[in-house]
């Protein structure tokens, strides 16, 4: 029997950097891997891994129903034509669009919850039509993966799930990737904002918090790592303002974000919402303070390694960055490394990992057994 699998995900970035070891351990195992995404950067890498490469165009934020209709369509053909014995689906339109295209083919499917994403915090129409997709596209699934609790409570509350469900710490961390970093010496306070630029991800209260601290604090430096989300890029501008001012350092997309993590006293994470912020874990891993939102996603990864503060409150925000300079240095190198210790503790990627491969080992046994049951 050809052990095939087929992931379906919406970008090769994520794909790559929070999924690969999966990925090296299913073809290691004997499985023939068939990824599903749009083209980018690290779609040739994942070739190299030993990855088949099917170019699916998806629109991650679109709401256009006839893309999203070519989207299943495209999904159901993938699948009649690789004949995958298990799909595994992550972020919003693949486990939408992607499950029901299993349930409708009696293909086995597991999904990812990454995120409920803004759709529920938005208007009650977009919410009661997201919750009744999700009990349809999710009423045969192998198993739901959730990344936080407050998700995973929020789909049992309204009853989207029907079948088996698990709470996994995010998508974990390649704790020899990230390594533990010296702390960095005392002086100039450096703090960081890695990820997309864009509303939803508490780029706002960021900048009004660094403009706040720099005109009290000369001592402080305030860095901006990640691209501009195309649909609000009106942020440019806003941002080549405060640099000019000396409040921020604009530095754009950074393939390679460790060298800033290690660079940085403290990360600030200030979203609105997550599934589980891979940059908290990744910067924790290094062994560096946080300050984050908190909200589920965040709050998961501090303890007494940083420093939570009411989401969208530009005010608590800089209160909290104050309580952070303040600290004793030996104070912030403890923070540092009890992120570190956390990250061991709780974050493994290799957790994850192991999860998958259970699931889905467990899956491919049944059919055998059904299928030898009746010859």
């Amino acid at each position: 029997m050809t052990k095939k699998v087929l992931l379906l995900a919406n970008n090769d970035v994520g794909l790559y950097n929070f999924r690969r070891e999966l990925l090296e351990q299913l073809i290691e195992q004997g499985y023939e891997v068939y990824i599903s995404l749009p083209y980018g950067d690290k779609v040739e890498p994942l070739k190299r891994l030993g990855c088949i490469y099917i170019n699916t165009p998806i629109q991650r934020r679109g709401t256009n129903p006839f893309t999203d209709l070519k989207l299943m369509i495209n999904y159901y053909r993938m699948i009649r034509k690789v004949r995958p014995k298990i799909v595994l689906t992550y972020t919003i339109k693949p486990n939408l669009y992607g499950s029901i295209v299993c349930l409708l083919s009696r293909t086995p499917y597991i999904n990812n919850i990454t995120g409920l994403g803004s759709g529920f915090s938005g208007k009650k129409l977009v919410t009661k039509l997201l919750i009744f997709m999700y009990k349809v596209a999710l009423k045969k699934s192998t198993m739901v993966f959730f990344q936080n609790k407050a998700d995973m409570d929020f789909m049992l509350h309204h009853r989207m799930i029907s079948g088996k469900y698990s709470l996994i710490p995010g998508s974990g961390v390649n704790l020899n990737q990230f390594q533990y970093a010296a702390y960095p010496p005392e002086g100039k306070w450096i703090f960081t904002f890695i990820g997309r630029i864009m509303k939803e991800k508490g780029i706002e209260e960021f900048l009004s918090a660094a403009r706040a601290i720099k005109q009290k604090y000369n001592n402080t430096q305030f860095n901006i790592i990640g691209s501009i989300e195309p649909t609000q890029a009106f942020y440019r501008e806003l941002i080549a303002q405060y640099e000019a001012k000396n409040y921020v350092k604009y530095h754009g997309f950074q393939k390679d974000v460790i060298k800033f993590i290690v660079e940085s006293h403290c990360i600030i994470q200030p979203s609105h919402h997550e599934g589980m912020s891979n940059i908290l874990l990744e910067s924790a891993a290094v062994g560096r303070a946080l300050i984050a939102s908190d909200i589920p996603g965040c709050r998961e990864a501090i303890d007494d390694n940083g420093y939570v503060f009411s989401v969208g409150d530009v005010n608590d925000l800089i209160r909290k960055i104050e309580d952070f300079i303040h600290l004793p240095y030996e104070k912030k190198v403890a923070m540092g490394k009890m992120s570190r210790q956390k990250v061991e503790r709780e974050f493994d990627r290799q957790i994850v990992i192991n999860k998958y491969l259970q699931e889905i080992n467990e899956v491919l046994q049944n059919r055998k057994a059904m299928t030898d049951s009746l010859i």
